[in-house]
């Protein structure tokens, strides 16, 4: 398996950006304030700061502190994420992914849900995929 940038994040950096992509941008005191059982000040900083060299976040700099955003789009960044899930818990397997969504006892889908989901499957013969 080819391994991602992301596959390169430890737990704590991967929450960090699940917090920056959650709110579109974060300071360091937000970041830290949003983390389970959170580090000291320092260290969520030297963590934001592996994270800009990792080339994951960027900075701005507005009335002396750092505002962190991400660098790739959410959409791009979730697709990532959703990949790796595939392959780690469902052999790669879109179809075995979805099936276990529907079958969980939470699928609770609407009309317009199953109609979209409808849709989408259509399109995906259509386009041959």
């Amino acid at each position: 398996m080819t391994r991602t940038p992301a596959d390169t994040l430890s737990r704590r950096e991967r929450q960090i950006m699940d917090i920056v992509y959650a709110r579109g941008e974060a300071t360091a005191a937000e970041v830290r304030a949003a983390l389970p059982d959170p580090p000291s000040y320092s260290a969520v900083r030297a963590l934001l700061a592996i994270l800009v060299d990792k080339g994951h976040l960027k900075h701005r700099s507005q009335r002396g502190r750092y505002i962190y955003a991400p660098t790739r789009r959410r959409t791009q960044a979730g697709r990532s994420a959703l990949r790796r899930v595939l392959d780690t818990f469902f052999e790669g397997s879109l179809e075995k992914a979805v099936a276990a969504l529907l079958e969980g006892s939470d699928a609770n889908l609407s009309e317009h849900d199953l109609k979209r989901l409808g849709q989408l499957i259509q399109q995906a013969r259509k386009e041959g995929r």
